[in-house]
Formats: structure tokens, C-alpha cells, sequence
């Protein structure tokens, strides 16, 4: 059962910056990448990045994050600039394995911004 490791998550004010961290060891993954969750609301997309090293990002985040793996390490980070009140919420590390495409989620990190 592939267990990701999430760090990075924090409160920050408005317009600072916070780098998120997401490791599974041993695995291989074709695509990996984040989604978030806030209060009330559906989860959404927020980076997705492919083996092919292609990237998506949400409208809402383009420009200010971004995404970046670690193939050797089976890990993804995402740098978040700028960061916005509205983007407070739970992030999810996603990951879809190589071969069985199934797919898989960590416990998720709390990001706070404050006004």
C-alpha cells in the first residue's frame, strides 16, 4: 500500500510563500501532483505534473505556483507564491502509479493564510 509522506503546510500571511513537500519512497508514479479542499467546497485540481515532466495547473494558481518532481526519490514539491487568503485549505498529495494507473492520496496538509 503506498503511504505518502506530506510536509510543508503552515499559516502564512497574505502574499508570503510556502513549499510543500510530498515523498514515496520505493514507488514509481506517472503522474503526481496536488489537489486542495476548503471548507464547504468540492476537491479541486491544483498541480498535476506527468512523467513526461507536462504540467497543469489550476487557473486560479498559474503564475504564482509551482510544481516540480523528483523522479529518483518518488517526490513532488509545490512552491506556493503570493499566496492568497482564498487559498486556504487541505492539500492533497496525489499520485498515479506507472503500469496499474491506480491512484492515490495522502492524508493532507493544512495551508492557513491570513489577511
Amino acid at each position: 500500500q503506498v503511504q505518502f509522506v506530506e510536509s510543508g503546510g503552515g499559516l502564512v500571511q497574505s502574499g508570503g510563500s510556502l513549499r510543500l513537500t510530498c515523498a514515496a519512497p520505493g514507488y514509481s508514479f506517472f503522474s503526481m501532483g496536488w489537489y486542495r479542499q476548503a471548507p464547504g467546497k468540492q476537491r479541486e485540481m491544483v498541480a498535476i505534473m506527468e512523467s513526461s515532466g507536462n504540467a497543469n495547473y489550476a487557473d486560479s494558481v498559474k503564475d504564482r505556483f509551482n510544481i516540480s518532481r523528483d523522479y529518483a526519490k518518488a517526490s513532488v514539491y509545490l512552491q506556493m507564491n503570493s499566496l492568497k487568503v482564498e487559498d486556504t485549505a487541505v492539500y492533497y498529495c496525489y499520485g498515479k502509479r506507472i503500469i496499474t494507473m491506480k491512484e492515490y492520496w495522502g492524508q493532507g496538509t493544512q495551508v492557513t493564510v491570513s489577511s
